[in-house]
């Protein structure tokens, strides 16, 4: 018989989304925290921390914002014997796999941005009714534990918006109706695989990426000005210069020109 755990009063089947453990969580500071607390204390690999709100979520570059109950899907996946030679390429590869599983429920077109945010093309607000542009869906953070040379467990943290938010940089959603529960039964198996794969991106996964590569060919002002063109087997940014040179990029964010990120 199925292990079932209920939430928002929905049956999740955990056997069916490979969830060794549920912990559901009213309120923490932040699900990577507690996610890394219980894998400290021995919490299995596949042990997925669910907070309906986040005081203090975090982010790439130690970025902190609230998550507010109903808003979004806030959630860290414990992983356990992942291999090293995969982790440079994990955010890409759960940002594919995130863009996969919700496509479905998304009205627009997805988009991934190096490297680790998934965007839906939205309309603007009333007064530009004409144009469309890239909001941010979700955003992923990787975090990993190691002893000597090898990695304890691996936190892969997921914000996904269920709700639209208004605030000062307005973000994207899902199609109302959403339960957290139909995303994590999609997507836990394909974050767990995606922390298994070994190596660098294939070639089907770089070609994969391409079709959901949304700055592909735009200008950008950081990690330096020139145009993206593309991701490389490692993971990093290819950025082409003004000179026609190219130079990859491993580490920092992506900005692209503003009147360029339209879609």
């Amino acid at each position: 018989m199925s292990r079932v755990a209920m939430l928002d009063g929905v049956p999740l089947d955990l056997d069916r989304s490979c969830i060794s453990q549920l912990v559901h969580e009213s309120s923490v500071s932040s699900t990577m925290d507690l996610a890394h607390a219980l894998a400290d204390d021995g919490a299995l690999s596949g042990t997925v921390v669910v907070a309906d709100v986040q005081r203090a979520g975090r982010g790439r570059g130690g970025k902190l914002w609230h998550s507010a109950a109903g808003d979004g899907l806030w959630c860290t996946v414990i992983v356990r014997d992942a291999p090293v030679s995969g982790l440079g390429v994990l955010s890409l590869r759960v940002g594919v796999a995130i863009a996969d599983v919700v496509r479905p429920w998304c009205d627009g077109a997805l988009g991934l941005k190096w490297p680790n945010d998934v965007l839906l093309c939205t309309t603007l607000p009333p007064e530009r009714a004409d144009a469309l542009a890239w909001r941010k869906l979700a955003g992923v953070l990787v975090e990993a534990r190691w002893r000597d040379a090898q990695v304890e467990w691996i936190a892969i943290g997921i914000g996904l918006n269920l709700r639209e938010s208004t605030a000062v940089v307005p973000t994207a959603a899902l199609r109302e109706g959403v339960l957290r529960a139909d995303v994590l039964q999609g997507l836990i198996p394909r974050i767990r695989e995606a922390a298994h794969a070994r190596g660098g991106l294939s070639a089907a996964e770089l070609a994969t990426w391409e079709t959901y590569d949304m700055a592909m060919g735009r200008r950008c002002s950081a990690p330096e000005r020139g145009v993206v063109a593309g991701v490389q087997a490692d993971g990093a940014l290819r950025v082409t210069l003004a000179d026609g040179s190219e130079r990859p990029h491993r580490s920092g964010s992506l900005a692209l020109v503003s009147e360029d990120v339209t879609c």
